[in-house]
């Protein structure tokens, strides 16, 4: 993926006495202490707080509608439009900005493990930290590819800039706009570090496809014999947790790309949720918070500065940015084979669908598709308790293209290599939310341990008679009531009247795919 020139602004940035490039781990967390930006945990991390924002803003962000773009890009509430105007005005008031700054820090790295694929970035930022985050979850160089590295996308982040909605056109004092003809991601009004991490995906979903390659909101890993495995799922659903196996190695946690050569993982980092985090439930993920991660609104013993991964008093969104490298079972480079168990997650707070079920093509498609979870607390701004969602292929937030686009990439790579995929609830069982619990975690490793080792292949199913899905009659660790969910719950006609209601919200969701082949909405939806 080619560089592009950048702009005499943007260079004279670059160029200024105050900017610090690509400083060491050690170099950053010593910039952050001493700016007190953050403070050292017991572990050796850096912890740091966002303010006001500590999830995503997806309605504060933009696309510049552009000559070469604007015929392929999805507008919409996702993909709002903004003018090359009003970006040229915010672009140049953030680097005057800047460079009045008494340090900004720069980090140059690459999106994409395969070399054949890759597109080298650099993220500018006024905070130290953020600039310790994009080190750890961005690909690093090495000393010679840093010598031949030329951007091809840059990342701009201004947190303590913020935008006069009524001169700059934006909706608040927050924005993130994405420029593909600038090659530039503007990000101000906001502290929250995953928006760098998510806006790199955005551009990522829209090249790579363009490459004849699909980009993918997933977790990956790889078994002992080769074997590949998918985990398909929003924020909250379980993909960082499930994917980090200590049986199996872990290619990545959040994004991919599937090339005619295989899987290759986007970032070089993971961004896991910490909310419950114990070493007993997910010792890799505890283990790999020491010096060089990044804790973010994790409250802290006040005396021992330990973490305490309990309190959810800032938000129930804390979270821990930490390298590949922090995780000893991975594959490194972070590229794999073509995938052969697809998982798609779901978090349902109806508490209606089974644990785990085997889709047929349609089904995989319609499911695909539909990408039904619950948005979980503090995931984005404004949501406190879990709420029903569609979002398309699973990661529509991140999708500057059409969602069949994506759909039907995947359907090939289905039929071309001929994966198993299956639905798998992390939600809720015995009742909706507030009145059923949340699946047991040992519950679902053992559900997917078995999918990965074709455990499930060939086994007794029963057809749900509401969605019309493939329930494995016995799964070795989870006693069988728990596979069906009526049986879980204390009444029949409760249970069939959410089931019925949360059938009725696909249904309703999937009208607004008009080019869709039929097939897919009648054998693969809901039977009732």
């Amino acid at each position: 993926m080619n560089s592009v020139s950048m702009s005499s602004e943007l260079k004279e940035l670059l160029n200024n006495e105050n900017t610090q490039i690509q400083l060491s781990v050690p170099q950053l967390v010593e910039k952050v202490l001493n700016r007190n930006e953050g403070v050292l945990t017991s572990s050796g991390a850096v912890r740091a707080e966002t303010g006001k924002y500590t999830g995503r803003s997806p309605k504060d962000k933009f696309i510049v509608e552009e000559t070469s773009t604007k015929d392929k890009i999805e507008w919409g509430s996702v993909n709002q439009p903004i003018s090359v105007d009003a970006f040229d005005k915010l672009y140049t008031k953030v680097i005057n900005y800047l460079k009045e700054k008494e340090e900004i820090f720069v980090f140059k790295g690459f999106a994409g493990a395969d070399q054949k694929y890759r597109m080298p970035i650099q993220v500018i930022n006024e905070y130290a930290w953020h600039n310790l985050f994009a080190h750890q979850l961005f690909i690093r160089p090495n000393n010679e590819e840093l010598l031949d590295h030329n951007p091809g996308f840059t990342v701009i982040s201004a947190p303590n800039f913020k935008a006069d909605p009524a001169v700059d056109g934006t909706n608040s004092e927050t924005f993130i706009i994405v420029s593909f003809e600038r090659r530039t991601v503007l990000i101000g009004g906001t502290e929250y570090a995953g928006e760098m991490k998510k806006s790199i995906f955005s551009v990522m979903n829209f090249m790579l496809p363009e490459a004849d390659i699909l980009s993918m909101h997933c977790s990956a890993n790889v078994g002992q014999e080769g074997d590949v495995a998918l985990f398909f799922g929003l924020s909250g659903t379980g993909k960082t947790t499930l994917s980090a196996d200590p049986n199996r190695r872990l290619i990545g946690d959040d994004e991919h790309g599937w090339s005619p050569n295989g899987v290759f993982n986007i970032e070089g980092g993971c961004y896991a949720k910490t909310i419950g985090l114990t070493r007993e439930k997910e010792p890799q993920i505890f283990d790999a918070i020491r010096f060089g991660s990044v804790l973010e609104n994790v409250m802290l013993n006040s005396e021992t500065r330990e973490a305490d991964y309990e309190d959810n008093s800032l938000t129930e969104n804390t979270r821990a940015a930490y390298p590949l490298q922090a995780i000893d079972n991975i594959v490194d480079p972070s590229v794999a084979g073509h995938p052969n168990t697809i998982v798609f997650l779901t978090a349902d707070a109806f508490g209606v669908l089974p644990p785990i079920s085997k889709l047929t093509k349609e089904q995989a498609m319609y499911h695909f598709l539909s990408g039904y979870t619950s948005k979980l607390a503090g995931t984005e701004r404004g949501v406190t308790s879990p709420q029903a969602t569609f979002s398309t292929c699973f990661g529509s937030p991140f999708l500057p293209l059409p969602a069949t686009v994506y759909a039907e990439m995947l359907g090939k790579k289905i039929d071309e290599h001929n994966a198993q995929v299956f639905l798998v609830n992390t939600g809720w069982t015995g009742g909706e939310y507030g009145v059923g619990n949340r699946m047991k975690l040992s519950y679902t490793r053992a559900m997917v341990q078995a999918a990965l080792e074709g455990e499930l292949t060939n086994v007794e199913t029963l057809t749900d008679e509401i969605f019309g899905l493939n329930i494995p009659v016995h799964v070795p660790g989870v006693p069988d009531e728990v596979l069906q969910p009526r049986k879980t719950w204390a009444n029949d006609e409760a249970f069939d009247t959410k089931a019925k209601e949360l059938a009725g919200k696909f249904r309703e969701n999937f009208r607004k795919f008009s080019n869709v082949p039929e097939m897919i909405e009648t054998k693969g939806g809901p039977l009732k």
